[in-house]
């Protein structure tokens, strides 16, 4: 038995599993306070997690964490969302806070594995996954093993810049193709617009008509329903999705590419048809037949399957 934790940016799950990928023994979600930080989230693990502890009796322990880590040293590199987590020994804090052996990975890490070994990758030698929500994360996974590169960060696909003029470390594939960044364009896109469009009404409707407070969720749901000003934006934002893959292919050549997270849950004709178009129209010719493009099978526990694999190596 394995205890499994995923710390995200705006949930903390926890659960014991035999990290094979069959069902949870015992599972808790826990909201999070941002503004308590990393010393909140510390808080809830050490009473959630001593009283799954104490109920199960795991042998080890793994953590899936929101952001970039050093997976060798058991360390939080930075986190994004969440103060208090840069440089953090989080492995070692949870040695010797709950008294288990402990190992840390980055969240698409875990993920990327569990799909690999347990989800819509299993059966393929190299699975390349990624992630689109708030953000945008990918993982590289070898013959059931993450690749972690030479320094413990690996298969960062968002943090890609596209074109030569992307200097600005900001300027990102997650910048254009996340969530957030479909959200930042339809934003932009309201600010100059003649809100008696047909597309801008129905967008500031669908935002209660607060530009601000426009989501990708509400801009990807309007390109579902056939929006067109939705459904262009959509589209620029699937072309550099779609170019960021073929990089990833022509570089790696993984058998299967696995797509999860929010946004892919747009479906089959909305997502996945026109980004595997963007990917053919990118990707190396002598490469094009050889890979796929699949949904995620594991759904929004992938994480948590995950973190409880990488546990059985603690």
């Amino acid at each position: 038995m394995y205890l499994g934790i995923e710390i995200g940016a705006s949930k903390l799950q926890l659960a014991v599993g035999l990290g094979d990928g069959s069902p949870f023994v015992d599972f808790r979600r826990e909201g999070i306070r941002l503004d308590e930080g990393a010393g909140g989230i510390l808080r809830q693990i050490e009473s959630v997690g001593k009283e799954l502890i104490g109920r199960h009796r795991p042998r080890a322990m793994g953590i899936g964490f929101g952001g970039p880590v050093d997976a060798e040293a058991g360390r939080t590199i930075t986190s994004h969302q969440v103060e208090g987590w840069t440089d953090f020994a989080l492995a070692q804090w949870c040695r010797e806070t709950l008294g288990l052996p402990a190992a840390l990975a980055n969240d698409s890490d875990a993920a990327g594995l569990a799909e690999a070994l347990f989800g819509a990758g299993r059966g393929h030698r190299v699975v390349f996954y990624t992630n689109v929500g708030s953000g945008i994360g990918g993982a590289l996974v070898i013959d059931g093993h993450v690749y972690s590169g030479g320094h413990g960060v690996a298969s960062e696909i968002g943090h890609l810049r596209p074109g030569l003029a992307a200097d600005d470390p900001h300027a990102t594939v997650e910048s254009l193709a996340s969530g957030f960044g479909i959200a930042a364009a339809g934003r932009v896109w309201l600010a100059g617009e003649n809100l008696k469009d047909a597309s801008a009404a129905d967008l500031l409707a669908r935002c209660g008509g607060h530009i601000g407070q426009l989501s990708g969720r509400m801009v990807v749901d309007a390109a579902t329903a056939g929006n067109a000003a939705a459904l262009r934006i959509f589209a620029r934002a699937l072309q550099t999705f779609g170019w960021a893959i073929a990089q990833m292919i022509t570089l790696v050549a993984p058998q299967v590419v696995v797509v999860g997270g929010g946004v892919p849950l747009a479906g089959e004709a909305v997502f996945f048809a026109p980004l595997r178009i963007q990917v053919a129209r990118y990707v190396f010719p002598p490469l094009a037949h050889a890979y796929s493009i699949v949904p995620a099978g594991l759904g929004e526990d992938v994480v948590v399957h995950g973190a409880l694999a990488v546990a059985r190596n603690a």
